[in-house]
């Protein structure tokens, strides 16, 4: 029970700072089954939820560190293991109790993006590379910036001290290698020989090397005392992400895009292995500490563990799913499609969260998908360029249409079921006879990848938003280009009809959703939205729209919308920290449990995620959960 009750307060400790009450609410719902905290203290009577998140067991990471308020692309632990640094588009460098999850410090002065950090061997100085084209310095324990160091003419991709840390070297995509003085801030030496960013550098654990990798497909080995070139590697085909040298530095393994890791002498510069296996670009390279195993990891979702002495692949460890990218309900709610990474679709029972059926045949990422009407046809597009057609009852695969010359980015059938639109990245709309799988009509008109498509509610038109910032409508029957509409100022992400067909609403990268009279493609409304929207969908009133994130009153005359009861709906927040009702907050989302897409129907609230699960909340219909859950609630 103690350890459970630690696990408990790890993983939730977030919740508890942002909002306590969350701890009867969000932290035991979202606690494993198994969790003696959660089976003491859970009301199993939830009266305004119905079905709970499923959670076997806890996860393997202890906490979760929240504060960066952009991407973290670095991290790495002090020598003693007791601090952790973390890097950020943010421009900060953040310091946290590895022990606790304590914020300790926000370091502060990058312009740009860091990404890279590294600690010196006794732990007194952390260095930080940024997309500003400096490395600073700092002390980790008070957080003062110690130096500011200046040379590199391009963003600095790399940074690490030598074992004795005596120096420190940086590797930019200015194609160079610095090397300097950590304790003067002086700059030792510039070396030049590297033709593409050099995107990863390392010392020999004596120090008496330092190895480099880049853009150009070479590793480059130095003397970092003089800063002379040694050798140059040339073998991998593509970018050399990433480089280790054994424990005792008799081998060099490298990690390249072209899915290759090789194995070097490092005196002789002898090529000595090539280990192939990897569908992916190899990210990163280790040996173990004895030196008897080589680990690589790709993105190919798989780790790989080599015999460095025998070229032999011991064992795949393998990434079950990819990202979840779409997902979306049949007409009659009772099944739940999901494309993902992984190049399946996958069909669910959103009222019980079980799996039913995969299906596989697609050889790229499922990027959209939809269903018929009628619910007896399902449309998958893909990074493979195609279009597949499923029978989703049985899982069969019926049609593959083949035609574009670029990922398939949205697909959408006509209201009476007779038509199917897809959009492609090769700047194409496509009509297809869905029942035979005949391709009827090629719009070209667009300069950029088509991201959206829209039937209105007749048919008679189609809708298309594209990169090239532009919104066309087409005429289905002649495929004639009708309007074009072009007033954004960023890519055109979503597009969507109101019912009676008078009305287009666009949304847009350019953080904005316009309002469109298509009778004469003028300009109704436009609103500034605080993110760039993905999807959507008028109200029930169609006095506003819904963008997944925020509901937009259109404030327009009687002559546009019937007034109608607008009821309170469940979905998620601006942030997709929080399930809401109506305005209100009430269930806070722990971060392995936010989207990646997310959808609502009715009552059932499904959300994909880019680890491949998908969780299911069933709210009980005709409940006001502000009544059942009281002061849990956080505004």
């Amino acid at each position: 029970m103690i350890q459970d009750a630690k696990r408990f307060i790890l993983y939730n400790k977030s919740i508890i700072e942002i909002a306590p009450l969350q701890i009867y609410n969000s932290a035991l719902l979202f606690s494993p089954a198994r969790s003696v905290i959660r089976n003491l203290f859970l009301d199993q009577d939830q009266t305004w939820i119905k079905i709970l998140p499923v959670v076997e067991n806890w996860n393997h990471f202890l906490q979760i560190l929240e504060g960066h308020s952009d991407s973290v692309r670095t991290v790495a632990f002090s020598p003693d293991g007791r601090l952790l640094a973390s890097g950020s588009n943010d421009h900060t460098v953040r310091l946290w109790d590895s022990t606790t999850g304590a914020a300790l410090q926000t370091l502060e002065g990058h312009s740009g993006l860091v990404q890279a950090v590294a600690f010196s061997s006794d732990g007194r100085l952390l260095a930080s590379g940024s997309g500003d084209r400096t490395i600073r310095l700092w002390d980790p324990t008070s957080g003062a910036a110690l130096q500011t160091l200046e040379g590199h003419s391009r963003s600095v991709r790399t940074v690490v001290f030598s074992p004795d840390g005596r120096l420190l070297a940086s590797g930019s995509v200015d194609h160079k290698v610095r090397l300097w003085n950590p304790t003067t801030g002086a700059a030792l030496h510039r070396l030049e020989g590297h033709r593409g960013w050099v995107q990863t550098v390392i010392f020999s654990r004596d120090g008496r090397l330092l190895a480099s990798g880049s853009g150009d497909h070479t590793v480059r080995l130095w003397d970092p005392t003089t800063g002379a070139p040694l050798r140059t590697l040339e073998g991998h085909s593509r970018s050399v992400n990433t480089i280790a040298f054994s424990p005792d530095g008799r081998r060099l393994a490298s990690g390249s895009d072209g899915h290759i890791v090789r194995l070097w002498d490092p005196t002789t510069g002898a090529a000595l292995q090539t280990l192939e296996g990897h569908s992916g670009s190899v990210q990163i390279v280790i040996f173990s500490q004895d030196g008897r195993l080589l680990a690589s990891g790709s993105g190919d979702h798989t780790v790989r563990l080599w015999d460095p002495t025998s070229r032999t692949a011991l064992k795949m460890l393998k990434d079950y799913k990819g990202s979840v990218n779409t997902v979306t309900f049949s007409p009659d709610g009772r099944l739940l499609a999901s494309g993902s990474n992984d190049h399946t679709v996958r069909l669910w029972d959103p009222t019980t969260g079980a799996a039913l059926k995969t299906l596989e045949g697609h050889s790229g990422w499922v990027r959209t998908m939809a269903f018929s009407p009628d619910g007896r046809l399902l449309a998958s597009g893909s990074g493979d360029r195609t279009i597949r057609l499923w029978d989703p009852t049985t899982g069969t695969a019926l049609q593959t249409l083949e035609g574009h010359r670029g990922s398939v980015y949205t697909v959408a059938f006509s209201p009476n079921g007779q038509l199917l639109a897809s959009g492609s990245g090769d700047c194409t709309i496509r009509l297809w006879d869905p029942t035979t799988g005949a391709a009827l009509q090629t719009l070209k008109g667009h300069r950029g990848s088509v991201n959206t498509v829209a039937f209105s509610l007749d048919g008679r038109l189609l809708a298309s938003g594209s990169g090239d910032n532009r919104v066309r409508l087409w005429d289905t029957t002649t495929g004639i280009a009708v309007q074009m509409l072009k007033d954004h100022k960023g890519s055109v992400n979503t597009v969507t009809f109101s019912r009676d067909g008078r009305l287009l609403a666009s949304g847009s990268d350019d953080r904005t959703v316009r309002l469109w009279d298509i009778t004469n493609g003028e300009l109704i409304r436009q609103f500034t939205t605080e993110y760039s929207p993905v999807r959507l969908s008028f109200g029930m009133d169609e006095s506003s729209l819904e963008t997944g994130r925020e509901k937009i009153q259109l404030g327009l005359s009687p002559l546009h919308h019937i007034q109608a009861p607008f009821p309170p709906s469940y979905s998620l927040d601006k942030t997709h920290h929080w399930v809401t009702w109506s305005t209100h907050n009430i269930l806070f989302l722990p971060l392995d449990h936010r989207p990646s897409d997310f959808i609502v129907r009715d009552n059932i609230l499904a959300i994909g995620h880019h680890s491949g699960r998908l969780t299911f909340l069933e709210f009980k219909p005709d409940l006001n959960p502000l009544v059942n859950i009281g002061t849990i609630v956080h505004q």
